[in-house]
């Protein structure tokens, strides 16, 4: 019996997390799986219910759209709901009980520790469950303002409070703040096959960092425009990389070779 982990969503074919876990798998001489499964809304419940009595699934990581609906089908032991509202990751536990929790927070973070953002500002694109666990980790950093650019400004003001930041919500489309130092895409606008982010980058300072956690493409439309500017970007692959390799732990039970993280992700650019 070969054990396996999984990533779900919908859609699930863009996903480089079977490459990475591969990866890895391999490096470390591990014999497992890591697959990918299509999931969609309807059939969430069903997914974890059919995974629940398998012993030699390890887990599954979460993408779009069920960081937020995927707790409802399984248990919150770390309090995830009431500090990120999210998950990316559920794990079978010693008891046999399917656990969520949340590894795109330190995922996002680690490519932006080095910087000082406390009392800063910073904007957010999207209000989904990506943008929860990108707030939870600014709230960690004191940052002082975020602005969050979203359809609906309602639920953006929503996040903001529930996390308790100072900020504002404005739609899609509004000018950004020429006193941000971090802009961040939360939201799946320039992914391949989803809708262009039109936004126009002239009023952020020339110090200011771009990010950006779509990964197909990895050059999106925003990096690209960051580096005509000469702007400080931080691309898809980073949070990526860095949210699997906590995940990889939980499931396998050992450490990502982070030594050999240039090789992977010219595996994965290839």
């Amino acid at each position: 019996m070969t054990a396996y982990a999984e990533v779900i969503g919908d859609p699930i074919a863009q996903s480089k997390s079977p490459m990475i876990h591969g990866f890895w798998l391999k490096a470390l001489g591990i014999e497992a799986e890591y697959r990918a499964e299509h999931v969609t809304p309807d059939r969430l419940g069903d997914y974890f219910a059919s995974r629940r009595d398998d012993p030699a699934w390890r887990g599954c990581n979460i993408t779009i759209p069920h960081k937020q609906e995927a707790l409802a089908f399984v248990e919150d032991r770390g309090g995830v709901r009431e500090s990120i509202g999210a998950i990316n990751t559920v794990v079978r536990a010693d008891d046999g009980a399917l656990v969520g929790t949340n590894t795109d927070a330190g995922g996002f973070y680690a490519p932006i520790a080095g910087l000082d953002l406390a009392g800063g500002h910073a904007v957010v694109i999207g209000a989904g469950g990506a943008a929860r666990a990108i707030l939870f980790a600014l709230s960690k950093l004191d940052i002082g303002r975020v602005t969050i650019l979203n359809r609906n400004v309602l639920k953006a003001a929503a996040l903001l409070s529930g996390f308790g930041i100072k900020g504002d919500a404005v739609p899609l489309g509004a000018p950004l703040p020429p006193t941000a130092a971090l802009l961040v895409n939360s939201s799946s606008l320039g992914m391949v096959g989803q809708p262009p982010l039109e936004i126009d980058l002239s009023p952020l300072p020339e110090d200011a960092v771009v990010y950006d956690i779509v990964y197909a493409p990895l050059e999106t439309d925003l990096l690209r425009q960051a580096a005509e500017r000469e702007l400080d970007t931080v691309d898809g692959l980073d949070m990526l990389i860095g949210q699997a390799a906590l995940a990889f732990e939980l499931f396998f039970g050992a450490e990502p070779p982070r030594d050999r993280d240039e090789e992977l992700r010219a595996l994965l650019t290839a």
